[in-house]
């Protein structure tokens, strides 16, 4: 087989050499480079994969290259436009926040968190500096175990030959080893490169429609507070009849009742963050599928036909298409539904909130959710992020469930109530279905004499 589709001269096909590996992987490099530099983005991750194999520097390695990911994601936000803060836009954004962090103070118990008031809007650039730390920090579990999986699969190749020892070749078993260490340091660089670039194409996809920081669900910000995107809010209400004043209310509720939640429950940060590690401890790796998936997609690479919903251009080999295949375990289908269910529980908690924090207040609620909804399950860029990254549907219908049962929770107990469960154990996707059981069976019976 001839890794990524490359076939340099050798004569011995079964055994290729490091130096021809090597060969192939810098042909791979150097077209991807040219395609990139046509585009205009600079590929900083591509430029030299093996400067740090080169320096003996294998625990310095970057799982996730930063530079890439910022680089990638700001070419696309530049290509589909982003347009400077104006003062009316700062003034809007924090009379908005202003007015729902008061009516949040009736909606929920976790209190409002310090925000400076110069900080609350951003454009589509700066939200892409503002959040990258926490798309590094979320996704860089994901890079770390496909190194972990590239390790493994060479560690094998080795093992696999360890009967040469008997023959008095144990030399030989040591050059072997040695030349898997090259191929893993080169595999290592040109994977993490690919994730880097395929996470900026996400976030630059996500730049042009999210309307706040938190409106993907995830932590990205350290401290949690919260931030709108003006430029995309005026997008989101281009088409509908409803008083600007009520969009920019509803946004601003929902953005600062996610906020509200991570800066006062930074478990949760933990908890989705270990769903992620967990997938990427399973990860296997198929070299078929890398080679045909590579060969395909650099036949069909176009460096100036993009899509216009995704921002994507047609260099984009999808981790869920079989390059990376994680193990059918229980430990993995387990980790995806408890990702699944903490993003639907925490987009449901908010529209639960900030439904009750409206009220009769925002005449238009109504129709701004099922707007919300109805854009989310069409057209939602954290569904396609978590979908290439990790093979992973998000489902609306379980943030629609996940909403019912933190309404039902309120209705049957009060506020407090429903807020105190995330301080302990969260439901799962099936008790989402029935609050009344799930709360039984948390709930410590006054008088402990019958368990005696």
């Amino acid at each position: 087989m001839s890794p990524f589709g490359f076939t340099p001269d050798n004569n011995d096909e079964e055994n290729p050499r490091p130096d021809d590996f090597a060969a192939m992987m810098r042909q791979m490099q150097e077209q991807i480079q040219k395609q990139f530099q046509e585009l205009g983005i600079n590929p900083a991750g591509f430029i030299n994969p093996f400067a740090n194999f080169a320096q003996g520097a294998k625990g310095q390695q970057e799982a996730l290259p930063i530079a890439t990911v910022r680089d990638t994601a700001k070419k696309f936000v530049q290509a589909q436009g982003s347009q400077p803060l104006g003062t009316k836009d700062v003034t809007v954004v924090n009379n908005a926040l202003e007015i729902a962090e008061l009516w949040l103070n009736e909606a929920t118990v976790f209190p409002a968190t310090a925000i400076g008031a110069a900080h609350t809007s951003l454009s589509r650039l700066d939200w892409v500096d503002e959040t990258l730390p926490g798309w590094q920090a979320t996704m860089e579990p994901l890079a770390t175990g496909l190194a972990a999986a590239i390790s493994n699969l060479l560690d094998q190749a080795v093992a696999g030959q360890g009967g040469a020892d008997a023959d008095g070749q144990a030399d030989a078993v040591a050059a072997l080893a040695g030349s898997m260490g090259a191929i893993a340091g080169l595999l290592r660089s040109f994977i993490g490169s690919m994730i880097a670039t395929q996470l900026g194409q996400a976030i630059g996809a996500i730049s042009s429609n999210a309307t706040g920081a938190h409106d993907v669900a995830l932590p990205l910000l350290d401290p949690a507070r919260p931030i709108l995107i003006p430029e995309n809010i005026e997008k989101w209400s281009a088409d509908i009849e409803i008083p600007k004043t009520e969009v920019y209310l509803f946004h601003a509720l929902r953005e600062a009742a996610i906020a509200r939640l991570f800066a006062h429950n930074p478990w949760i940060v933990s908890y989705m963050r270990s769903a992620i590690v967990e997938y990427g401890r399973g990860i296997r790796i198929d070299m078929e599928a890398i080679q045909r998936q590579a060969e395909e997609a650099m036949q069909n690479f176009n460096p100036t036909q993009m899509n216009p919903e995704s921002g994507e251009n047609s260099f984009n080999i999808a981790l869920n298409n079989g390059i990376f295949t994680p193990e059918e375990t229980p430990e993995q289908r387990a980790a995806l539904s408890k990702l699944e269910t903490a993003l639907a529980l925490v987009d449901g908690w908010a529209d639960e909130v900030t439904t009750l924090a409206a009220g009769d207040r925002l005449p238009s609620i109504t129709q701004l959710r099922e707007i919300y909804r109805r854009q989310r399950a069409t057209s939602a860029p954290a569904q396609q992020l978590f979908k290439s990254l990790l093979g992973l549907e998000v489902s609306p219908k379980l943030t629609r469930e996940a909403s019912a049962f933190w309404q039902k929770v309120r209705e049957s107990k009060d506020v407090a109530s429903r807020d105190a469960l995330w301080s302990g154990i969260l439901p799962s996707a099936e008790e989402l279905l029935d609050p009344v059981a799930f709360l039984s069976s948390t709930q410590v019976p006054d008088d402990l004499s019958g368990l005696l």
